[in-house]
């Protein structure tokens, strides 16, 4: 410690004894002093404030230092980790490498101490470049090759095209083969009705081939004809053969058909089950009575101008397999209700009565003696309904859980009390053509700015 204490004061009194002037000194001399990093004399220059006015150190200076370093350094190193003293050759051995390593940083140009890498050569330059731009080129391709198996992956489309709705799935369909090979799967059509428009495909008999051999495709068990006459039938039956044994639900709607096609129609296919007749002028009683299959399960009528009490008569004739029955005609009375026989009694479960102005409560005492079994009644429209016929209601059908009674205008807040009382397992109740209510809380008081 005696040694370093030493060092430490012969550094000192040589940075006191050293002069500075004004003088422009050498590039090299200025540089090696700088570069030395003695903490010591930037310590000093600092306190003189020598940096700030530009005065510079001279070489003799830069000597003087490097001598008190040497013989510093020399002292230092002459003790080991454990404060022993070294030999005299280990000291000899860190002063030369002391010296070479000042040597070697006061060749480095502006006092920079770190490792100088030397400078890359062009021709390394463009390998490194050529061999990124092939690695990025790899991984562009690999990245669209990912992405193409994705898409062409038929266990993903399926999945994926979950997705979307069938009208969203027809567009799909004009992707690819593929992706129409997939979508013309069955599973995706479930459900839904393919519009046939008669007056469409009326002179395009290649294209409507077509169009009937995708509903086969994709295995449709239902059709809607639209905008159909007489003459449309036999085509449409020749052409699609699908549908003799395939198509379990029928629509006609807005075409001028007769009794003559509807029964031709029905005829050809024998597997209808669902049948719907929606704005056909044209169909009278006597084709109803001509062409009705005791296989339908399932008869909707609306917007037919002919459709009568008569009308009523053979669906309860015809059809003791019935289970669902909507009918919308003006001209139906209380006498269409007495038509329902026994036989409607144990399979008739759903009754929709749409705009039958002509029903009053009599027809609901036909009904409720009838039809026992009911659990969706529907009278909506009916606007000679009243509270009383409500009461029948609530009081003899009580496995109803869907009952419809918007736009109903004789209707009053008793009816609801009616309905609260007697019928414990109704589970929705329409009294707007918009608004739905849960019998399930009919009973709570509604709180305030609700409907009542």
């Amino acid at each position: 410690m005696a040694s370093i204490s030493k060092a430490c004061l012969e550094i000192s009194n040589s940075i006191r004894g050293f002069r500075l002037s004004r003088s422009q000194p050498e590039t090299g001399s200025a540089t090696s002093a700088s570069s030395s990093g003695n903490p010591d004399v930037k310590g000093a220059a600092g306190r003189d404030g020598c940096a700030s006015r530009g005065l510079t150190v001279t070489g003799s200076v830069t000597n003087t230092i490097t001598r008190a370093i040497k013989s510093a350094t020399s002292r230092v190193k002459a003790f080991d980790k454990n404060g022993q003293m070294q030999t005299q050759q280990q000291a000899d051995v860190m002063t030369a490498s002391v010296d070479s390593q000042l040597q070697k940083k006061a060749s480095i140009p502006n006092g920079s101490y770190d490792d100088v890498a030397p400078p890359a050569q062009p021709d390394d330059l463009e390998r490194v470049s050529e061999r990124l731009a092939s690695k990025r080129q790899h991984y562009l391709q690999q990245k669209l090759s990912i992405r193409r198996c994705l898409w062409e992956d038929e266990q993903f489309l399926h999945r994926f095209f979950w997705y979307f709705s069938p009208s969203e799935r027809c567009y799909l369909t004009q992707v690819c083969s593929l992706w129409k090979t997939v979508l013309y799967n069955p599973c995706y059509w479930v459900g839904v009705t393919p519009v046939y428009k008669c007056r469409t495909w009326a002179g395009e008999k290649a294209a409507r081939m077509k169009f009937l051999s995708t509903l086969e495709e994709r295995a449709f068990d239902s059709v809607c004809l639209f905008g159909a006459l007489d003459c449309d039938v036999p085509e449409f039956v020749d052409e699609f053969p699908y549908c003799r044994q395939n198509i379990a639900s029928l629509s006609i709607r807005c075409s001028n058909v007769t009794d003559i096609g509807l029964e031709m129609l029905l005829d050809k296919m024998a597997a209808v089950a669902h049948l719907e007749i929606s704005g056909c002028n044209e169909v009278t009683e006597a084709g109803l009575w001509s062409c009705l299959s005791a296989k339908i399960t399932s008869l909707t009528i609306s917007d037919c101008i002919n459709i009568a009490d008569d009308s009523v008569g053979a669906v309860a004739q015809l059809l003791p397999a019935l289970q669902e029955l909507n009918l919308q005609a003006y001209h139906v009375t209380d006498n269409a209700l007495s038509f329902f026989t026994p036989k409607q009694s144990c399979t008739l479960y759903v009754l929709r009565l749409q705009s039958c102005w002509e029903i009053t409560n009599h027809g609901i005492v036909n009904v409720i003696h009838s039809l026992p079994n009911l659990t969706v009644l529907s009278l909506s429209g009916c606007s000679k309904i009243t509270d009383d016929g409500v009461e029948l209601i609530a009081e003899n059908l009580r496995k109803i859980r869907s009952l419809d009674l918007s736009w109903c205008p004789r209707i009053t807040d008793a009816a609801l009390e009616y309905i609260a009382c007697d019928l414990g397992q109704l589970e929705e109740l329409i009294l707007d053509s918009r608004v739905y209510y849960e019998m399930m809380d009919l009973n709570q008081r509604p709180s305030r700015g609700q409907n009542a």
